[in-house]
């Protein structure tokens, strides 16, 4: 799924401030009239010449690249223009969306398409600040996505869907290593706290509020806390200190042993890769099982580097796009959601040397010569099996990772 910069300020930043302000749906949000996809010829003819403003995380090249590509290939096709607006935080996203629905800006916004998942969409679903439900399904390139066995399409942070975003890509927490320093990797939070006992400063990860960070911090909530069935749930106030309790007791402990022991974090992703490239740590993740292989295609890390899961399970999800309700260019953004889902989209999406991240579509619905292009992919040396990467462990709603993003903040900023 996608990434956000370290900010050094706590959580009372955009995304705290964004979801105060949508702590209650703003009266009379309406969606601006919008091209039914239902009538796709008519959806086509409205799109040309339209620009699409995609507002999308620009932390990582090849993912930029593959962006500008579909660009490219939607201008093309249908005289479409994208323009990749890079952001480091979605959340800074939704509080334009929202500073835009409190000036009375119900057209003409800035924002036509976003990359989101999460906390991001459920407050901009609970404020009523998307385009038309049920838009995404009526794509053409809907009936080509897995429902069936990848759910998680349906869903976001345990929130329905509603077909208010469409899905992007399939995401799946994997750890890294490099075989020539690291033959078997400890595949237990308790196993990883004794080998950083032995070996200290050889793992991190990044702060939170930083994606791949929170979504640690939720890997190892979901396998501390006593009763898992909670995180399904919004975060009870009365009961959040003792569920996250084991959660922080075993970071205490963790901190002291970690790189720069516990006092410094990498700012993202890639910045911990990189770590993990230059041997100052052991151990890595990233949340897409294909991401170590792209990293060492793009001759960013060795290629004795290896991916691995834990034990019981690690935490997926899916990531999708969205049309804010006042998208000045809807039909653009709705022809390249659809382009997206695309079998060329997303089998060049999946491509260890292009991105490698997994796709939301039922290859077995495809055509004979669709099929051929996922057949045809190299998923990479370090790219797990869809056996091997095991079971996952569901996102907790979304409420969670605000609390946690929150307390971490609290427990570990000003040291």
């Amino acid at each position: 799924m996608f990434d956000s910069r370290h900010r050094s300020r706590p959580i009372a930043g955009a995304a705290l401030a964004a979801s105060l302000l949508l702590a209650a749906p703003f009266a009379g949000a309406r969606a601006a009239d919008a091209p039914d996809p239902a009538d796709w010829p008519a959806v086509l003819e409205a799109a040309q010449g339209q620009t699409v403003y995609f507002h999308a995380w620009g932390g990582e090249p090849r993912i930029n690249s593959y962006i500008a590509w579909a660009g490219e290939r939607l201008k093309e096709m249908h005289g479409v223009t994208v323009e990749q607006v890079k952001v480091d935080d979605t959340a800074n996203v939704v509080a334009r969306v929202v500073a835009e629905k409190a000036a009375g800006q119900d057209t003409g916004g800035a924002v036509d398409l976003v990359w989101i998942n999460g906390e991001n969409f459920v407050s901009l679903k609970k404020a009523g600040l998307l385009t038309t439900p049920g838009w995404a399904t009526k794509l053409p390139n809907w009936d080509l996505v897995d429902t069936a066995d990848k759910p998680a399409v349906l869903t976001d942070f345990t929130e329905p869907t509603d077909g208010l975003e469409s899905p992007w890509g399939m995401a799946k927490l994997v750890f890294m290593h490099d075989t020539a320093t690291l033959e078997h990797p400890p595949t237990t939070l308790a196993a990883l706290a004794e080998y950083l006992k032995t070996h200290p400063g050889r793992f991190t990860y990044p702060q939170p509020p930083n994606f791949h960070g929170s979504t640690f911090l939720k890997q190892v909530l979901a396998t501390t806390i006593a009763d898992r069935t909670k995180l399904a749930k919004p975060v009870d106030p009365a009961s959040f200190e003792a569920d996250v309790a084991p959660l922080f007791a075993w970071l205490d402990a963790l901190h002291p042993t970690m790189w720069r022991q516990g006092r410094a974090f990498p700012q993202n992703q890639p910045a911990m890769r990189q770590l993990l490239a230059d041997g100052e740590i052991d151990i890595a993740f990233t949340f897409n099982p294909a991401g170590a292989s792209a990293a060492i295609a793009a001759g960013e890390l060795p290629d004795t580097v290896r991916t691995f899961v834990l034990d019981g399970g690690t935490i997926g999800n899916a990531h999708f796009v969205a049309i804010p309700y006042n998208a000045n260019a809807k039909a653009g953004a709705l022809v390249l959601a659809d382009f997206l889902l695309s079998a060329e989209a997303q089998a060049r999406k999946q491509d260890p040397t292009i991105w490698g991240d997994p796709t939301v579509l039922a290859i077995d619905a495809l055509s004979d010569a669709d099929k051929a292009r996922f057949a045809a992919l190299n998923l990479g040396i370090a790219t797990l099996t869809p056996q091997q990467l095991g079971p996952v462990i569901d996102e907790p709603h979304a409420s969670w990772m605000t609390a946690l993003e929150r307390a971490w903040t609290a427990r570990y900023a000003s040291q």
